[in-house]
């Protein structure tokens, strides 16, 4: 297709360059012809190579795109502004996002013969994490996550880009209808795509696993196979261990990396609010011997996964948005001054029927501190481990069997901004707190943070009446 030339204009836009040339696409920086108003951002144009050579995915993928972008909102997607006649000239025009793709950014790294740090990785995972969320909780999914796919905002958000490949629950999957095989680019597709499955949030997660990998040792755990037959090697295969390239990565991250990769979907991190949880809380990562190795797992756990992987075929795939449910992060406000028993057993209570009800969730017991004034090193660290382990203990009378959890230390002189940040920052599905949240004595003046959570919080809130049958056991013991 011919490079449109700058200063061209297309149905009310004007071409300003050419910022991208792709196999599959030209980006340009436009805008409004005739002195209209930019809509308050940059834009560009995306035209799809329509020549005779290129082939027929290329404007099934522009299909697709413009379906996606129109019903996709947040601040992880660019905004859509128009869409041209896919008859005369095809072209999506949306918000030009201000940064630098990921590749770039590990282009340059690798020219410099710089690795990435532990933090680096582990930022990068949870900014990637976090927008596949988001993505996951409109029903929809990437299905082509790859570093040139991932846009790093100045702040260090993540935003994804070229939906051509992406899969959404309320819309035809015109690429399925198309072709049943492997859709997707060989060094990230997850093992389920191989066989056709598209719609599980799960290969996201896969793909951010590939990514992750290559980020802690500079290479692909597949390589790059261009046959069926290479690329369903991944359906019962597993990489070198990162830690058998890069020997002073921790153990935590290992573990992190290696359940991403996991070849069957079911053992890997069931959401990417998961994973961005673990990227952050690193000291909370459970570390078994998939961290600890450096050498690949046995031949007979290879020749397990061959068997099974040679029975697996094509199958629809549950909402997004559904499968989410099924395992979401429970966070509990447990007060820690001027607090009764009856308090701490309603939240123990609660709690554990919110768990119960919710196999695979993972449960954030949480307490907000004032500042700790005293800045020695020591002094610091003994008031938060008197406090966390004060959270353990209120933890050991819940049932835990099949959940993970993690304990955590707030210091903040404002309890609801401190609950409120944790679970807008941590992908919090369900907010338990009692209604006298820090403290009896003062409850006429902080009844106010169980209502400004409520009215604020990003998730939903379970609100706990302290309340404890103790005088009805005295009563039954007595009888």
């Amino acid at each position: 297709m011919t490079l449109l030339a700058e200063g061209s204009e297309i149905d009310g836009f004007v071409v300003r360059g050419l910022l991208h040339a792709g196999g599959m696409a030209h980006v340009y920086a436009v805008s409004y012809a005739n002195g209209r108003p930019d809509p308050g951002f940059a834009m560009a144009m995306k035209v799809p190579r329509m020549a005779g050579g290129d082939g027929a995915e290329n404007i099934v993928g522009f299909e697709v795109e413009h379906q996606m972008l129109r019903v996709l909102d947040g601040t992880h997607v660019p905004r859509f502004v128009a869409a041209g006649d896919i008859h005369r000239v095809p072209y999506l025009v949306m918000e030009l996002v201000p940064g630098r793709s990921l590749q770039q950014v590990i282009d340059d790294k690798r020219a410099l013969g710089q690795p990435f740090s532990v933090d680096q990785i582990a930022g990068l995972g949870n900014a990637m994490a976090i927008a596949a969320h988001s993505l996951h909780k409109q029903n929809a999914v990437h299905l082509d996550l790859k570093p040139g796919n991932v846009l790093l905002k100045p702040d260090g958000d993540a935003v994804l880009l070229d939906f051509g490949l992406s899969w959404h629950a309320h819309h035809p999957d015109l690429l399925a209808e198309e072709m049943r095989l492997a859709v997707g680019s060989p060094a990230w597709i997850a093992p389920e795509q191989i066989v056709g499955i598209r719609g599980d949030p799960r290969s996201d997660i896969f793909a951010i696993g590939v990514i992750l990998y290559e980020l802690a040792t500079g290479e692909l755990p597949f390589g790059e196979p261009q046959t069926q037959g290479g690329l369903r090697q991944r359906l019962w295969m597993s990489p070198p261990p990162p830690r058998a390239l890069r020997p002073d990565l921790p153990p935590w991250l290992q573990q992190v990396i290696m359940k991403c990769l996991h070849p069957e979907a079911a053992q890997r991190y069931q959401s990417a609010a998961l994973l961005a949880f673990d990227l952050a809380h690193p000291d909370q990562v459970e570390v078994t011997g998939d961290g600890l190795r450096t050498s690949g797992p046995k031949w007979t756990t290879q020749l397990r996964r061959w068997i099974k992987a040679a029975g697996m075929h094509y199958q629809p795939s549950p909402l997004p948005a559904a499968r989410l449910d099924d395992v979401p992060i429970v966070m509990v406000a447990v007060p820690h001054h001027d607090v009764t028993d009856a308090t701490l057993y309603a939240l123990r209570q609660a709690v554990g029927r919110s768990l119960g009800i919710r196999p695979g969730a993972r449960l954030a017991c949480v307490t907000v501190i004032d500042p700790v004034t005293d800045t020695t090193e020591t002094t610091e660290t003994q008031v938060h481990r008197w406090h966390l382990d004060r959270l353990r203990r209120w933890a050991a009378g819940l049932d835990l069997h099949g959940h993970q959890v993690s304990f955590h230390v707030l210091e903040s002189g404002d309890v609801a901004a401190a609950l409120l940040a944790y679970a807008e920052g941590n992908n919090v599905s369900l907010l338990v707190l009692g209604s006298a949240t820090h403290g009896l004595a003062m409850q006429r003046l902080v009844a106010t943070v169980p209502v400004k959570v409520a009215m604020h919080a990003p998730c939903s809130v379970l609100l706990v009446k302290q309340a404890a049958p103790f005088a009805q056991l005295g009563r039954e013991a007595a009888a």
